[in-house]
């Protein structure tokens, strides 16, 4: 199949207020993982920008041969990074889809695309990252079961990216091991609204579905100025804000009108109390993750 092969792989959000941990959406940019085989030796990693020691991307690739029960080739891998990493922008979601794509496709593609995956849901620990960051998108995964939600085309993603991170360990060990059953309820009734306010673009069900008992009032507080934040989006024309994946990047829905005043006020917010942040425009990309040989 070729000595060389490259792997773009989207940004997403994910969880999107009261989808925790099953709901996500592919972005308008990403991080690109080039895989080039070699004679033999040990892997070479070439960065575009800092990643962490333990490469997601190679660890992926060399599970697909493992389970394969074959040999892992040497390879250089040379990553260029558009997603900031530790931001909830899916940056693991991206290395562990690129190492896998490009395994499977040195081998042949022998097995079938979902099978592949769900490897990297395991290796992830949760889908609302990897699946849409694989089929591109706004997908709900439910077990095996991966739906496609239309977003409309009014409906604005605005992204605030603060200068800090947040590892996804540290927000997962704030989340309590119970929830009130009245919680459980009430995210159940937001998903609905969610789910149907994605499609429809309307801002009632979108305010409504953005509520979340699940995840975000245990997380707001690793994020300094999320209050102010918040206010300042809603003030600005938001339909609401959520936490972006784990965070610490915060995420508001809008119409397209009020999307610059909204980032503006977002990053205005911030740095009140002394916060740089990056804000963000976003738009859902249909396109998933792109093998290309060379």
């Amino acid at each position: 199949m070729g000595q060389a092969v490259t792997v773009w792989v989207p940004a997403t959000t994910a969880n999107l207020g009261s989808g925790f941990d099953c709901l996500g959406a592919a972005l308008d940019f990403g991080n690109r993982f080039q895989f080039a085989l070699r004679p033999g030796g040990e892997p070479v990693i070439t960065l575009g920008a800092t990643v962490p020691g333990e490469n997601l991307a190679y660890r992926a690739f060399a599970l697909v041969y493992e389970r394969l029960g074959q040999a892992v080739p040497a390879v250089t891998l040379t990553l260029e990074l558009e997603v900031p990493l530790a931001r909830g922008l899916g940056s693991s979601a991206t290395a562990i889809v690129a190492g896998l794509r490009a395994a499977h496709y040195f081998l042949g593609e022998p097995l079938p695309a979902s099978q592949v995956l769900a490897w990297g849901v395991a290796l992830e620990g949760h889908p609302d990252n990897v699946v849409p960051a694989w089929w591109g998108g706004c997908r709900l995964t439910c077990g095996e079961c991966v739906a496609g939600i239309p977003w409309h085309p009014e409906v604005t993603p605005v992204l605030a990216i603060p200068e800090f991170a947040l590892s996804t360990a540290e927000a997962r060990a704030v989340l309590p091991s119970h929830v009130p059953y009245r919680d459980a309820v009430a995210n159940l009734g937001a998903l609905g609204c969610l789910l149907q306010g994605l499609q429809q673009g309307s801002p009632e069900l979108l305010r409504a579905g953005l509520q979340d008992r699940l995840h975000q009032p245990y997380r707001r507080g690793l994020i300094p100025g999320y209050d102010l934040v918040e206010r300042a989006a809603l003030a600005a024309g938001a339909y609401g804000m959520v936490i972006s994946g784990a965070g610490p990047t915060l995420l508001a829905l809008t119409a397209p009108v009020h999307a610059d005043g909204v980032a503006q006020a977002m990053v205005q917010a911030w740095q009140g109390v002394g916060i740089a942040a990056v804000g963000r425009i976003a738009q859902v990309s249909e396109r998933g993750a792109q093998v290309t040989a060379g």
